[in-house]
């Protein structure tokens, strides 16, 4: 596994990963440091370590050959995750979360089938030089849920950005037991908390942060992935590790 340990402290105060909000949860109150200025401040050693563990989660899918779902609904981030999800070869969804993509599959496979037929047709391709998609908005809202999906399996983990936007992931990926791994900030509610598997306490709105954690997971996959002929077989869909 990629060694997580070099993520010091000192690089994560650099980040301004600390920088809590003027009141917490409650849930969320294990991970403080304490207060300053009226403003918490998170435990970085708290957040390595489950740094740590969200890595040993993705080291062990990867080596069996499984794969993640990156989830972002936060248009500053689109780019990072974007890159991230293209070196690493795995899934992601950089637009508003479709209720119903994990539980209910067969719909969501018709959908995207239909997407794919699409984009793909040649008549409309060649019509004009402008996108088949300018005329149908519809297809482009579509386009812009898609396009970053790779497969058609239940993916082995979700790894979310921000997770206060992306409560119907989360209760999707916990009725099929998926493990989650996810930043989480420290006005998270109680209720979503409980229900992130691999949770990360960090300043999500820290755009340097979320650059060095997607920077830190694609190392992790990379190292992962060379691994493969040692691997032995996948992991089970759906299961808890």
């Amino acid at each position: 596994m990629y060694n997580s340990s070099l993520l010091v402290i000192q690089k994560l105060l650099s980040t301004n990963a600390y920088l809590g909000h003027r009141i917490p949860t409650s849930d969320f109150q294990g991970y403080l440091y304490g207060f300053r200025n009226e403003m918490a401040i998170i435990n970085l050693e708290k957040t390595l370590i489950c740094l740590r563990r969200a890595c040993n989660l993705i080291e062990s899918i990867i080596r069996a050959k499984g794969h993640f779902l990156l989830v972002n609904t936060d248009p500053e981030y689109n780019k990072i995750v974007q890159q991230m999800a293209k070196k690493t070869n795995q899934s992601y969804i950089n637009h508003k979360w479709i209720g119903g993509f994990l539980t209910n599959r067969k719909h969501m496979k018709n959908v995207q089938k239909h997407f794919q037929n699409f984009s793909a047709h040649s008549k409309l391709k060649d019509a004009s030089t402008s996108s088949p998609f300018d005329f149908f908005p519809h297809f482009r809202k579509m386009q812009k849920c898609f396009e970053g999906i790779m497969t058609h399996d239940i993916p082995d983990c979700l790894v979310i950005i921000n997770a206060n936007k992306n409560s119907m992931a989360i209760l999707e990926a916990n009725q099929l037991q998926i493990p989650i791994v996810s930043l989480v900030d420290s006005n998270i509610s109680n209720r979503l908390q409980k229900l992130i598997t691999y949770p990360i306490p960090v300043n999500d709105d820290s755009i340097q942060f979320v650059y060095l954690f997607c920077n830190l997971i694609t190392k992790t996959v990379i190292l992962s992935q060379s691994a493969w002929p040692l691997s032995r077989k996948p992991l089970s869909r759906g299961r808890r590790p």
